[in-house]
């Protein structure tokens, strides 16, 4: 690899496998090499972190979506000479609320008792805008990525998101080009935390998405690719 090529590490978000970063993964790999994090086999965003440190080259560009925006953050905070650049999809610094942890031991006890088929399904419509809730693309991919996961890591995962820390005081610290991408019409996480971010990281540079909710990689492609190939071209510069 040449000296100024980049190598991306992609971190999926809960119950998605590599295949969510299909729409920007050409784009990734023409500025150097790409890895999938693994984020299967830990019940800690911390494990997940210390994994993908392990794996990973000396210095790496970081993508995120959702958890794998808290797997990012958390990274930053243990090892942030190692990142050439930042990009934080559809994510927040925040850590869960009493009501959003309580919402999420249900999902898990659900899903222990044989409810994750009907769990994913139902899920859907709060993972898209909702102009997109009636895509039967996006939500068959939705589901076939839910399924690769399987129900115990997606527990496992549950069980992390519930654990992280609140990143929002190290948001300053983070120096290396960032990127923030959020849909409008997010409402997992609402928008305002993707707007929170661009404010505390110095030098971010946010992209809010009209027509996208949760999964504005599959919702709006083109509008993500061209924000990421925007921040590999200013991690290539710094």
């Amino acid at each position: 690899m040449t000296e100024d090529a980049l190598h991306s590490v992609l971190v999926p978000g809960l119950a998605c496998s590599p295949r969510l970063y299909g729409p920007v993964l050409a784009d990734a790999w023409s500025s150097g090499s790409v890895t999938i994090a693994d984020t299967r086999r830990d019940d800690s965003i911390g494990g997940m972190a210390e994994r993908l440190l392990a794996a990973a080259p000396r210095r790496f560009v970081l993508v995120g979506v959702s958890m794998g925006g808290y797997v990012a953050l958390e990274v930053m905070r243990r090892a942030p000479e190692r990142v050439r650049a930042l990009a934080l999809i559809s994510t927040s610094a925040r850590p869960d609320t009493p009501e959003q942890a309580d919402g999420r031991r249900r999902q898990i006890e659900m899903t222990r008792a044989g409810g994750f088929d009907d769990l994913v399904v139902g899920a859907f419509p709060a993972l898209v805008d909702e102009s997109n809730r009636e895509d039967a693309a996006i939500a068959a991919f939705w589901s076939r990525m839910a399924h690769e996961v399987g129900a115990d890591a997606f527990c496992a995962q549950q069980q992390a998101a519930i654990g992280r820390e609140d990143s929002r005081p190290t948001l300053a610290t983070i120096t290396c080009p960032t990127a923030v991408l959020h849909g409008t019409g997010d409402r997992l996480i609402p928008v305002e935390n993707g707007r929170e971010l661009v404010a505390a990281i110095p030098g971010a540079v946010g992209t809010i998405i009209d027509g996208a909710g949760h999964m504005a990689l599959q919702e709006q492609p083109a509008a993500v690719a061209s924000a990421l190939r925007g921040l590999l071209a200013r991690a290539k510069a710094a």
